[in-house]
């Protein structure tokens, strides 16, 4: 009975999978919907609590979250693709200061030749391209439209996205209940432990750590801008996108902002104000911030992300790096409660017996110990 469930579930398995692979083209403003819900489904609860009917505390929730979205694309990502030209633009200018800067250290300590950098041949390289790199909104829309089929598939996903959104977020605490109830009772109270255990670290990760990243990101941006740092929103956004590796953003953002703003002011000085800026930020995130937003809950390991979203687009693409992270946290939680259950079995129990001796009597001090 026991090889006959387990045989079970192992098909039940391979079909999910197998099904996966072949619907992943169109299972994309699905998931996106349902992280969409997932993200919001606590602040629509904490509005119930406070008295508001579901429909009126989702709605509440669906406006306020596709009105943030739609504020990004009118206003934040403009600005951000004409930094990214301007900056694009000027990396000659970066690479000529920097050979004028570093040539002669480089060639009288190490006796290296500038010449070996190939120089002029990265400006021509970033010169003849920096079209297409800094116009990628215009660059999409054009890719797009060569193709009629794949302008209404956009148009579905997209008009898709916001209703799936709503009608998850609205059934979502009954979603669950019925799968809760559709359990076999024998496994049900491990299914909703390690279900618990799951939203605790995925719910660390997705709503805390994103909004310490986007709070960083603000702090950044904030702190260049009032140094007087010419690519202050584009430096800040992406030193804070990547600080869910611990460090990763302090040292991305200070080595980048160290170089332009070195280019841009000519003074060494300034590089205390870059300094104080990320070390302020640092004792926010540290303070106020993780406490804040993520608390106390365990989320993901760092290095599990980067291998996991890596994993996923390999595997299944965009749809894979949409559904790296919760298959990993459920994986993460899986693998902690195999572990719990090998310390706490016979295999690893210390009472067991002692092995006997394999080469005869113990000897201390020259001595036999029998």
């Amino acid at each position: 009975m026991l090889e006959n469930g387990r045989w079970f579930w192992l098909v039940v398995g391979g079909v999910s999978l197998a099904l996966l692979m072949l619907l992943a083209p169109i299972l994309t403003p699905f998931l996106v919907g349902a992280f969409l819900a997932y993200l919001g489904d606590p602040l629509a609860d904490r509005l119930e609590s406070w008295g508001l009917s579901r429909t009126l505390s989702v709605s509440v929730v669906f406006l306020a979250t596709f009105l943030l979205i739609l504020l990004f694309f009118l206003f934040l990502l403009p600005v951000l693709e004409t930094q990214v030209k301007l900056f694009v633009s000027m990396v000659p200018r970066y690479l000529d200061w920097g050979v004028n800067v570093l040539g002669p250290y480089l060639h009288a300590k190490f006796d290296v030749d500038p010449s070996v950098l190939e120089v002029d041949r990265l400006k021509d390289l970033v010169t003849s391209h920096w079209k297409e790199t800094g116009g990628f909104i215009r660059n999409a829309i054009q890719a797009i439209s060569k193709s009629g089929f794949v302008v209404l598939g956009w148009v579905a996903n997209l008009a898709l996205i916001p209703i799936i959104t709503f009608y998850l977020l609205r059934d979502w605490d009954r979603m669950v209940a019925y799968i809760d109830d559709l359990l076999p009772r024998s496994v049900e109270p491990l299914v909703a432990k390690l279900a618990r255990e799951s939203d605790e670290v995925l719910g660390a990760f997705l709503r805390g750590q994103l909004l310490v990243m986007l709070a960083l990101a603000c702090i950044y941006a904030l702190g260049l801008w009032l140094v007087g740092l010419e690519f202050a929103l584009l430096i800040g956004l992406v030193a804070g996108l990547v600080s869910f590796v611990p460090y990763l953003g302090l040292i991305v953002g200070v080595s980048i902002a160290g170089v332009a703003v070195l280019f841009q002011t000519q003074d060494v000085f300034h590089l205390f104000w870059v300094m104080v800026v990320f070390g302020v930020a640092q004792v926010i995130e540290g303070t106020v911030l993780t406490p804040l937003l993520v608390g106390e809950r365990i989320g993901l390991h760092p290095v599990t992300v980067i291998f996991s979203v890596l994993a996923g687009g390999q595997l299944f693409g965009f749809f894979g790096v949409l559904l790296a992270l919760p298959v990993a946290a459920v994986l993460a939680v899986i693998m902690r409660h195999i572990h719990a259950t090998y310390k706490q079995s016979h295999i690893y129990g210390t009472d067991a017996p002692a092995p006997p001796p394999l080469v005869g009597p113990e000897i201390r001090n020259g001595e036999d110990i029998d």
